[in-house]
């Protein structure tokens, strides 16, 4: 055994820019695949992130009618008494806050906006004195202020603020239909712009306070939901159960933000499975280069592989040389290929990859503003590299095994 590592070390040594340009090959694959899978991991992490942190909080308490007529956005179907509710998870140490969300028609001021114009809106009601408890609005101030209870005046997200020229100070209309069925207009300032890491929120937002929905809307101190945030390692089934526990049902039920992002996280798990074959794909195209390289070695030395056979070393034992050979070249490219990922993560990790220009405009399912980031994942480094060994030393299987079915003469003969 000590003679089949040690002529294989040889080899390798003896066809030394071979050797490199394959094990730059399998360096390059390697480098490629931890270079995407941190991306897209971080890309999953960052996405989850902002959902939970702009969209549906940990947990979110509804009418037990809502959900099946969630599209709809019914006023109708709500929550009657949210204190009560409230007061219980504040017991509990909850952290929770009461929101309303409604439909409605945007008519743009001719007199700021230059002409008149309307679009179907989604609009947000909050209580800004513990929404900002449970989401994270506070650090995303661009400009103006934020909302104050019983104000009439609403808070944009920039890109929706963007793309109808609004701006600090002008004044828009929303028509929409209270809770009975009647028709509503709110005239409404727009007191402050946020950028929100969130595409999805910073494309649509519009909030207004809630007690001043509430009276446009005849809500009578009901709410459609009640969101609420758990700490970040938190087991949210748990905590779920719990507060269903806790409230007693009483017309209403919990759900976590896994069970309200069922069709997101469908996303992801597709993107992942996509994700899994271009990997795929980079470790076949390292594959082949190897295999064509070892073809290229053992059929260079068919007479000196006769030569080895005619003296009477077995075939097993040449054909585990040229494996071994195999295997010292996918070990330094394997070894080479885990630094340079480790070093493209580094820049990933640190400064990330802006796509700002695609995102702002193309919805690509991520819930990511402009910049990709990457994390560091050892299992994909650990995997990448006793891959990228084991691949190289089984595509040399094959190519050796077909030299050998040469007869000895035919061997020595070659030229």
């Amino acid at each position: 055994m000590k003679f089949i590592i040690s002529l294989a070390f040889k080899n390798l040594t003896r066809y030394k820019r071979r050797t490199l340009i394959t094990a730059g090959a399998i360096a390059f694959g390697i480098m490629m695949y931890i270079f995407i899978d941190s991306m897209l991991l971080g890309a999953e992490y960052e996405s989850v992130r902002n959902l939970k942190w702009y969209e549906t909080a940990s947990a979110r308490i509804y009418n037990t009618e809502y959900w099946d007529e969630r599209y709809q956005l019914p006023l109708d179907i709500n929550i009657e008494d949210p204190g009560r509710i409230l007061n219980l998870l504040e017991a509990e140490d909850y952290t929770a806050t009461p929101r309303t969300i409604f439909a409605g028609d945007l008519i743009l001021n001719s007199n700021d906006f230059g002409e008149a114009g309307n679009m179907s809106v989604v609009v947000t009601a909050i209580d800004p004195e513990t929404d900002y408890d449970v989401y994270h609005f506070g650090d995303t101030l661009a400009e103006g202020r934020f909302l104050e209870p019983g104000e009439e005046g609403v808070v944009m997200g920039s890109w929706f603020a963007e793309d109808i020229g609004a701006q600090v100070g002008y004044w828009i209309t929303i028509v929409t239909r209270g809770n009975g069925g009647f028709y509503e207009a709110m005239d409404l300032e727009i007191v402050g712009i946020v950028n929100c890491p969130n595409p999805n929120v910073n494309r649509t937002l519009i909030m207004m306070p809630i007690d001043t929905a509430g009276d446009y809307l005849a809500m009578d101190g009901a709410v459609t939901q009640i969101d609420i945030r758990l700490p970040d390692k938190a087991d949210v089934d748990a905590a779920v159960a719990r507060i269903h526990e806790l409230i007693d049902g009483n017309g209403v039920e919990v759900m976590s933000w896994e069970a309200m992002a069922k069709d997101f996280l469908a996303l992801l798990e597709a993107k992942r499975g996509g994700t899994g074959l271009i990997l795929f794909l980079i470790f076949i195209i390292a594959a082949v280069g190897i295999s064509n390289t070892m073809l290229m070695a053992i059929f260079e030395r068919i007479r000196e592989l006769g030569m080895m056979r005619s003296l009477g070393m077995q075939d097993s034992k040449i054909r585990l040389a040229f494996i071994f050979e195999a295997a010292g070249i996918g070990l330094i490219g394997s070894l080479l290929g885990v630094i340079l990922g480790t070093l493209a993560n580094l820049y990933l990790i640190n400064v990330g990859i802006d796509y700002g220009m695609l995102l702002r405009d193309n919805d690509l399912g991520f819930r990511i503003q402009s910049i990709f980031r990457g994390v560091w994942n050892p299992e994909t480094m650990i995997v990448a590299f006793v891959v990228g060994i084991f691949i190289s030393s089984l595509v040399a299987y094959f190519p050796a095994r077909r030299a050998l079915k040469m007869d000895i003469p035919s061997c020595l003969r070659h030229q």
